[in-house]
């Protein structure tokens, strides 16, 4: 079957990527390629005033946490965490920060902030993925108003069975490290049932995820602290993903950094599409029209750092190698070559202290 499969593949003219000899203006090729990639999500909510209702504010010392829900659709009301940094000049620059997949669907947006009481699993998670730093904390220290929510599946949006016993519920700081992983290996098998019956509903996944992104950008952007001609994006993995496709499909962002998720889709599928080609954000179909490095025209002329570790599994190493050369290429016919880096890191599947040393100094010079 595996012949079948990447035959089709190869065979795909990838009709609209930008570096097709037709395409001469990125002015006027980005509207039809962005208007594709909606169409593949099959899904559009309407839009919805934010409706924000703060739940608490915490002093944090170098800046002040507000957690509180906001509206993202008529149907979805979203927690989320904003990070307002305490003697940066405001309005200032924003950020939209987003949190890792890593088949950890406890806790979404507790991977990137700071938490008072944190469990010792999250702890010693975050001490291996991101450096032991809490990066939401990070970039409110420099300086940035950061927001980041609990993506659809995850965190406090995570699935709960009626039956659930209450360490599932509560997430205590006494669960046990074989109730975490019972519950996040659940939440795994499950993502085909969260996928099939949003099929069934008509919608995909994707859709969901990237359009709560969209809508968390929009509610930043309108807080007084923001300096909405300023805004940036982040994440490792499922969040380097996401935020890679943001900042492809949302012209305000203006500096992006896609930490652990790129590659060329057909080097995937022999042996590494399992743990990256996801339920939960691949977008059906478009390999047809775009690979994935083809969405860095839709980012050009802005600012965009991809980082990946060569020692990462999840990856084919010709995919990573085959999606820099074209992302290099998409922007030198953008005309903005020096807009666009791509670094490899000897490293496996993480945001380390060295990939975040780049990262900080990428947006501090394009925000």
């Amino acid at each position: 079957m595996y012949r079948f499969v990447q035959a089709q593949a190869d065979h795909s003219p990838l009709e609209l990527s930008f570096l097709q000899p037709a395409f001469k203006s990125l002015a006027s090729w980005q509207p039809n390629a962005r208007a594709k990639v909606f169409e593949r999500l099959f899904y559009a909510p309407p839009a919805v005033a934010p409706q924000p209702q703060i739940i608490r504010r915490t002093d944090r010392g170098d800046y002040t946490e507000e957690y509180l829900t906001f509206q993202t659709t008529p149907d979805l009301r979203v927690p989320a965490s904003v990070l307002i940094p305490r003697n940066a000049p405001l309005p200032a620059p924003g950020i939209v920060a987003l949190h890792s997949h890593d088949g950890v669907y406890l806790w979404g947006k507790e991977k990137i902030v700071e938490n008072d009481q944190e469990h010792p699993w999250l702890t010693s998670f975050k001490q291996r993925a991101y450096g032991g730093k809490s990066i939401a904390a990070e970039l409110a220290r420099r300086g940035y108003v950061v927001i980041t929510i609990d993506a659809f599946y995850w965190g406090e949006r995570r699935m709960l069975l009626d039956d659930d016993p209450a360490a599932y519920r509560e997430r205590p700081l006494s669960m046990s490290e074989p109730d975490i992983r019972a519950f996040n290996a659940r939440a795994s098998q499950n993502e085909s049932l969260m996928a099939r019956s949003l099929f069934t509903a008509g919608i995909t996944w994707p859709g969901v995820l990237i359009w709560d992104d969209i809508r968390t950008l929009d509610y930043l952007a309108s807080r007084p602290e923001v300096d909405r001609s300023r805004l940036g994006c982040v994440g490792l993995s499922m969040g380097g993903y996401r935020t890679y496709v943001l900042a492809a499909l949302d012209p305000r962002i203006k500096a992006a950094v896609d930490v652990g998720w790129m590659t060329s889709f057909a080097s995937q599928i022999k042996q590494h599409v399992v743990n990256t080609i996801g339920f939960s954000f691949h977008i059906n179909g478009l390999y047809r029209y775009m690979d994935f490095p083809d969405f860095a025209a839709l980012v050009a002329p802005r600012a965009l750092l991809v980082i990946n570790g060569s020692q990462d599994r999840l990856f084919a190493p010709e995919g990573v190698t085959a999606a820099f050369e074209k992302i290099a290429r998409c922007y030198t016919k953008a005309g903005a070559p020096d807009r666009q880096r791509c670094r490899l890191y000897d490293a496996p599947h993480e945001f380390n202290l060295d990939m975040q040393a780049e990262a900080w100094d990428w947006l501090k010079r394009w925000l």
